[in-house]
């Protein structure tokens, strides 16, 4: 039925012109294509596989070429400095799309396993490093990943630790996968000069990342090359609402009303408040930042983030390094026992991880850093206590690693997440950056401190990495209250 009532009608006309004032939240929640997805999260535990590997017999591999126990560090911890090398040139040319980074990474595995493994049959001791700094051109896909899972024209705010979650989820596979495949390859033996104990990952590895190159050529789909991150100028651009559905003075006066009568009446309907006004402002978890400022205090968060993201990696970086050496000293053990006993640790830890995909839904993300800093420095303490204490034993250092590994894994989660959701969208790329950097920083230099933990004192070797977990917790205390983001 037609409603004759003037009054009303000109109140709904006057309605129709309010902006609404409820959020849209479809986009909070948005994902990219699943196979696209699955592809770059099976892409992270291709890395840590790749990575990881040659822990397990590395070092014996090493060894038996000529070079000492802190070269051994240096080859599982090098990849990453050149990683570091190659992102420069490859996120000026990336066009801000991920294609190319993943056929680049792809390439460089292959190359680069191929190299590892002819080092036996030509005898030379630096053709391993050579292999892994091919290697390490495709650790670069490691930015692409994490920048994937955080990308505002794909994945939504209340998504973005969730992605995390499951990038962790692939990291912690790969150091299972990685250091239990090398044991168990070890047991190869060594009566082929081509394929055996030391050489049996390289090319594993060369097969298994030619078969995924197949399924990324056919399978993965890129982002639009048309798509690109909202500008603030074309936030400001846009019309608003008011504008389109405001009657103009031709059409009232054609409607016999006077503009006069329709003010005095709109005058009286409620209105949102105005942003100049002086009303309450909402929380600052539901506000994003104006993309061209950025507070002293989110500069400070950021620095927080990078801290942590380089103390994880330092951390782990030098147990997936020193247990192999230090297991060898303490209790004899062979590199197959020392992988199961890092790969061991990693499946223990599945559970909680998983865990935390679901919670991360949540929890924030600051609880979740906070949680796995505790867990890690209970790892680190017990460390010591076994160590002093002359009890090091499979299952005692099974039980530290476990801790450490659990820990800082969950830590690792919300570094790029929480900043993600703080800084303005357009900073993604950046900060993306930044927190890669400093996984590399902490990759490297962890691998190079375990590597030569043993020969330092296991004191010295876990006393630097409470100084460095210290540092970050009086950051993470300072800025409590500024690390507050909305969960998912």
């Amino acid at each position: 039925m037609q409603n004759d009532d003037p009054e009303l009608s000109e109140r709904s006309t006057v309605l129709d012109a309010l902006p609404s004032v409820e959020p849209d939240d479809d986009g909070e929640l948005k994902l990219p294509k699943m196979r696209s997805l699955v592809i770059m999260i099976f892409t992270n535990v291709m890395l840590q596989t790749t990575f990881f590997i040659i822990v397990s017999s590395g070092s014996k591999y090493a060894e038996y070429l000529g070079g000492s126990e802190t070269f051994s560090g240096l080859v599982i911890g090098i990849p990453t400095v050149f990683s570091g090398i190659a992102l420069v040139p490859l996120v000026r040319h990336d066009g801000g799309r991920y294609k190319f980074a993943l056929h680049l990474s792809c390439a460089a595995a292959v190359a680069g396993s191929i190299l590892y493994a002819m080092a036996y049959k030509a005898h030379f001791l630096y053709l391993i490093l050579i292999g892994r700094i091919v290697m390490g051109v495709s650790f670069a896909q490691f930015l692409y990943t994490k920048r994937y899972c955080s990308d505002p024209r794909i994945v939504g705010i209340r998504r973005r630790t969730t992605l995390a979650g499951w990038l962790v989820v692939g990291q912690s596979m790969g150091f299972t996968v990685g250091p239990f495949a090398g044991g168990l390859l070890y047991k190869v033996g060594f009566a082929n000069p081509v394929f055996n104990g030391y050489t049996s990952p390289g090319w594993l590895m060369a097969l298994v990342w030619v078969v995924f190159w197949v399924v990324v050529t056919f399978w993965f789909e890129d982002v639009p090359r048309s798509d690109a991150l909202p500008s603030h100028a074309d936030s400001k651009s846009q019309s608003p609402s008011i504008q389109q559905h405001t009657p103009s003075p031709r059409a009232s006066s054609e409607g016999g009303i006077p503009m006069e009568t329709l003010r005095a009446r709109s005058s009286s309907l409620p209105r949102p408040p105005s942003p100049t006004a002086h009303s309450p402002m909402p929380p600052a978890e539901n506000m994003e930042p104006p993309p061209e400022h950025v507070s002293p205090r989110q500069w400070a968060v950021a620095a927080t983030m990078c801290w942590f993201a380089m103390t994880c990696f330092f951390v782990l970086g030098a147990w997936e390094a020193n247990i192999p050496i230090y297991a060898a000293r303490a209790f004899g053990a062979s590199p197959f026992v020392a992988g199961n006993l890092i790969a061991l640790g990693g499946v223990c830890t599945f559970p909680f991880m998983f865990a935390n995909v679901l919670l991360a839904r949540r929890v924030q993300d600051r609880y979740i850093l906070a949680a796995g800093c505790a867990l890690g420095l209970l790892g680190l303490l017990l460390t010591l206590g076994i160590v002093n204490a002359g009890r090091t034993a499979f299952a005692t250092l099974f039980a530290c690693w476990f801790f450490v590994a659990l820990g800082f894994n969950l830590a690792s989660t919300v570094t790029l997440s929480l900043l993600s959701k703080q800084m303005p969208q357009s900073w993604n790329g950046k900060m993306s950056l930044f927190i890669q950097y400093s996984n590399f920083s902490g990759r490297v230099s962890g691998g190079i401190w375990g590597g030569a933990g043993v020969g330092l004192g296991m004191n010295t070797y876990v006393g630097m990495q409470l100084a460095f977990l210290g540092i970050g917790a009086l950051m993470f205390m300072t800025l409590w209250r500024e690390m507050k983001a909305k969960t998912g």
